[in-house]
């Protein structure tokens, strides 16, 4: 019970550091309806959240976590630029980790606000490094933003370039669409001739649950794709570099100059990394010993789009991170059906923050 009540008291002190801000102080409903999530997140998150029905609502779940909710709340407030801190538990299942705990706090920050996206993400990252003072930690920062506009920037078909974009976010699958893109693996290719496929199509209604009519655009994408030069060689050792690099902001600032001179599509959100970098100086941040992954979010930060960073202890190697946050201004267009707006945010774990706290007083 008092460890409750001492993480319930971190909870507090570090959502302060917030509320110092002005920011308005939400709380949210525990059930969410599953329907939006899944619509956002896909099915992988029925495996992660805690299911159940409702008479009225159908199909709910509970809250697996902040950002949906609130970006809903932004909507139905529609009053910009805006900031909004909570604390409150969210539940996992944790079939894979029994031990990982399946409800903990969670305390965050989040800004919306478009007239200077650089300045916002470097509040919301310095005010993270605020709160988290006192505890030895290691940082980690990335630019999906990047990473997609060099994708936009390949000399190849839209087809190919969104199905790299979707699969952003699962190293494995880009990967292979990457090495099939660039002839170093086989292409599928029908193994007869279009026309003889859609004619024996024709003699069907359905084929499962998926319509003709769609069987035959995924055939005549195969055909496509099978008829398409690979990629640019020097594009994709563009890609390569980008994804593998990992420095200290400033040097990989120089390295992601010299990338944008060959690929002048990325010019725009390198800039902007640039920029982020003054504001982040401004607020103190040593830019010189912050650490650059040009790959870093792609496995647990599917719907941010740009800045990303992650505080995980130096001294335990083994804690999941104290600290995530990002940009996702892709998932607020989504749910605003086609209206983009600006949004930063972060989380912070109290339950490991105040670990981490008593460990260093032992």
């Amino acid at each position: 019970m008092t460890v409750l009540k001492d993480i319930s008291r971190e909870a507090r002190n570090l959502a302060a550091v917030f509320e110092a801000t002005g920011a308005e102080v939400v709380e949210l409903d525990f059930l969410q309806i599953s329907n939006v999530l899944l619509d956002l997140y896909g099915e992988d998150i029925r495996g992660r959240a805690f299911i159940t029905n409702d008479p009225v609502h159908g199909e709910m779940m509970l809250r697996p976590d902040f950002t949906i909710p609130i970006v809903e709340r932004h909507m139905a407030n529609n009053v910009s630029p805006a900031r909004y801190t909570y604390s409150g538990k969210v539940f996992r299942r944790q079939e894979e980790f029994p031990d990982r705990p399946r409800e903990f706090l969670q305390v965050g920050y989040e800004i919306f606000d478009g007239a200077n996206p650089e300045k916002a993400d470097a509040e919301v990252f310095s005010l993270v490094n605020e709160a988290l003072s006192g505890i030895q930690v290691r940082i980690a920062t990335g630019d999906i933003g990047i990473l997609m506009a060099a994708v936009r920037s390949l000399s190849t078909t839209d087809t190919r370039k969104k199905a790299l974009l979707r699969h952003i976010w699962r190293p494995h699958r880009f990967r292979t669409l990457l090495n099939q893109y660039s002839g170093l693996s086989s292409k599928p290719q029908p193994n007869q001739d279009l026309d003889d496929y859609n004619k024996l199509l024709d003699k069907f209604q359905a084929v499962g649950s998926r319509k003709v009519q769609e069987i035959k655009e995924r055939l005549r994408q195969i055909k496509l794709e099978s008829e398409t030069d690979p990629l640019d060689p020097e594009e994709v050792k563009i890609l390569d570099e980008l994804l593998s690099l990992k420095d200290k902001c400033t040097v990989a600032h120089s390295h992601l100059e010299n990338l944008s001179k060959k690929m002048p599509g990325i010019e725009s959100t390198v800039d902007n990394f640039a920029t982020r970098l003054d504001f982040l100086k401004k607020n103190g941040i040593k830019i010189d010993r912050l650490d650059f992954e040009g790959s870093y979010g792609r496995t647990s930060m599917e719907y941010y789009d740009g800045f990303v960073f992650g505080f995980y202890s130096e001294t335990h190697m083994d804690l999941a991170a104290v600290a995530t946050g990002g940009r996702y201004d892709a998932l607020t267009e989504r749910m605003e059906s086609g209206k983009k707006i600006p949004a930063v945010g972060a989380v912070l774990r109290p339950d490991l923050t105040f670990l981490l706290r008593e460990k260093n007083h032992d």
